[in-house]
Parts: C-alpha cells; structure tokens; sequence
C-alpha cells in the first residue's frame, strides 16, 4: 500500500510533465518544420536562394582548392589567420564562409549548411539571415583573436601563440549560429540541445580554436535571440542613459518656430470735426484821399467852421 501511495502521489505531476513535454515538442514541430514549408510552397524555391548560394559556394571553392594555383587564391581571397592584420581578417571574412575547414569532411557539412540557410532564410527572411550568419563569424574571429593575444592562462580563457599560425576558415560558426538563433527564437529546446549543447561537448572534449569560435557564435547569437523584438525597449533603455537637459539651455538646439504675432493696434479714438476757423471780418480801411483833395477838404472845412 506504501508503494501504491507513492506511485498515486507521483502520477499528476508525470502527467503535467508528460503533458508539457507534448507541447513543447508540437510547437516546435510546426515552429522548425510545419512553418517553413508552408512558407516553401508559397514563396517556391526562391525561398531557398541563400541555401542555394552558400552550397554551391562551398563546393566551388572546394573544387578550387584542389589545384595548386587555386588553392593559393583561395587563401588570398578567404583565409583568415589570426596573425594576419585585423582590417585584412576583416576583408575575408565574408569569403571564408565559403572556404571549407581543413579538418572537416565537406559533404558532411555541405547538409548542415543547406538546411541551415535554408530554415533560417524561410523563418527569419534573407537580410537577417545574413546578419546574424555574419555577426556569429565574425564575433567568433574577433573574440579569438583575443583568445591569442591574452595568452594561455587566465583560467581557460587564452590560447596559445601558435594558434594564431591556424588557418580558421568555413561556414561551421555561421551554422551552429543559426541554428541556435532559431532555436531561441521560435523556443525549440530540442535544436538548442542538438547544436549548443554539441558545440559545448566538443569545445570541452576538444579544446582547440574551431571549438572556442564555436561556443562564440552560440552565445553571440543567444544573446541576438534574446534581443529580437525588443527594439522599442532598447532605444527606451538607451535614452534613459542619455542626460536630460532643460528645453532651451543648449546652444545648439533647435527652436520651434513662432508664430507669427499680429500687429499692435492703438485704440481708434473718435474723430471729431474740427472747429470753424472764426474769420474775422476784415473791414477795409478807408483809401486816403488824394493829397490835394484833403488838402482841400481841409480847406474847406475850414472855411465853413469859419
């Protein structure tokens, strides 16, 4: 009866888990596979054009590097070292996702490329697909580059001198990139499991360059997959760093234009007609006599006074 007990105690929480594991695994299922081909049999195989571009770009270069003369212009045009000068590391990046490693068996990995670029380019659209196939390269470049420069110590975390005589090239960082993007984004535990967690075994059972540059390109691009969708966040985050100024303290602000203020206009005081002029009558002055006339006259009157 005690066992009994126990198994009845543990039987709801096996079946939340049972039923948790159920949908995980059917969201993933439509999030991996389901999603893409639907998105496949609407676009056709223009979908596929990075897929495509990135196989075939693999092999032709595969195919060069088997003569002599070719394999000297592969290395010109895509072997990256990091001894070499960071502004030339940085010119062949892009072409040397295209230069299979040394190491790796190139049809083997010609699959994980294809199905790479092809799941990243119908689920997240081929800009972002190259961003982020080119952000995990060249984050696992720079950080190794690092990794040399530091030296060996630091508990772990530098390498060797005679690292940076290795020729690091191949699309392998760009695919475990994507595949872990993908796996953040669309919340898919069991591709996470089978390209991070792969890429940590190997980084701790083989402790070499290719297996360091690995695990970059999985943080790198968990942290990208963490940080999809956030921009409105980000650029919130980002100006509340930025000081705040008083509107108008700076110089060099823009004003708003003013607008424009109507004329001042004086208060109309009534007009009133003015007075009439009073002209005063002007009475002509008497014309003076002639001065014999009134001589006479005076004469005259003097004779009548008489």
């Amino acid at each position: 009866m005690t066992a009994e007990r126990h198994l009845d105690r543990f039987r709801p929480s096996v079946a939340r888990l049972a039923r948790f594991a159920g949908r995980t695994l059917r969201g993933e299922w439509h999030a991996i596979v389901v999603d893409p081909i639907r998105q496949l049999a609407r676009r056709g195989l223009s979908g596929l054009l990075l897929a495509f571009v990135a196989a075939f770009g693999v092999i032709f270069f595969h195919d060069i590097a088997q003569h002599p003369t070719g394999a000297v212009w592969v290395t010109r045009l895509g072997g990256v070292k990091a001894d070499l000068p960071l502004w030339l590391s940085l010119l062949r990046t892009p072409v040397s996702l295209y230069v299979p490693a040394l190491d790796l068996p190139v049809w083997a990995g010609i699959t994980q490329l294809f199905l790479a670029f092809a799941l990243a380019e119908l689920t997240l659209g081929r800009s972002r697909t190259l961003a982020i196939a080119y952000a995990t390269t060249l984050a696992g470049t720079l950080v190794a580059r690092l990794m040399i420069a530091v030296g060996p110590g630091w508990s772990g975390f530098g390498l060797p001198a005679a690292c940076g005589h290795v020729l690091d090239t191949g699309p392998s960082a760009a695919v475990v990139g994507l595949f872990t993007y993908l796996s953040v984004v669309r919340r898919a535990p069991v591709v996470f499991t089978l390209t991070g967690g792969s890429m940590v075994w190997e980084s701790i059972a083989v402790p070499n360059l290719a297996g360091r540059e690995h695990l970059i390109a999985v943080g790198s691009a968990v942290v990208l997959g963490l940080l999809h969708g956030r921009r409105a966040q980000l650029r919130a985050l980002a100006r509340s760093f930025l000081p705040t100024r008083a509107p108008g303290s700076s110089p060099t602000a823009p004003t708003a234009p003013t607008a424009p203020t109507a004329p001042k206009v004086s208060p109309v005081l009534p007009v009133t007609a003015p007075a009439p002029a009073v002209v005063a009558a002007t009475v002509p002055a008497p014309a003076s006599p002639h001065p014999t006339a009134a001589r006479a006259g005076g004469t005259a009157m003097t004779s009548l006074e008489r």
